[in-house]
């Protein structure tokens, strides 16, 4: 039996898993707007000169901004 790589296990208890931070972003940004956006999470790259590029840059690199930012998204699909 071959030994499956642990990039092709599910991840039944992640709901992230497969979601690009890209998508989230977007769906973020038309859900709440760039302005809205900036009042609920507190970070420069929503406030100044935002944009889809600039903000996955400082969020690849910003660990806790991303899990604000993977929080909201949860939070937003389960209000639907």
């Amino acid at each position: 039996m071959a030994k499956k790589n642990s990039t092709d296990q599910e991840q039944p208890n992640n709901p992230l898993h497969g979601i690009k931070l890209a998508d989230i972003l977007e769906h973020l940004t038309q859900k709440y707007g760039w302005e809205e956006l900036a009042m609920r999470i507190n970070i420069n790259c929503f406030k100044s000169n935002p944009s889809i590029k600039s903000s996955l840059k400082f969020l690849r690199r910003t660990p806790w901004a991303r899990e604000k930012v993977e929080q909201l998204y949860l939070k937003s699909l389960r209000k639907k």
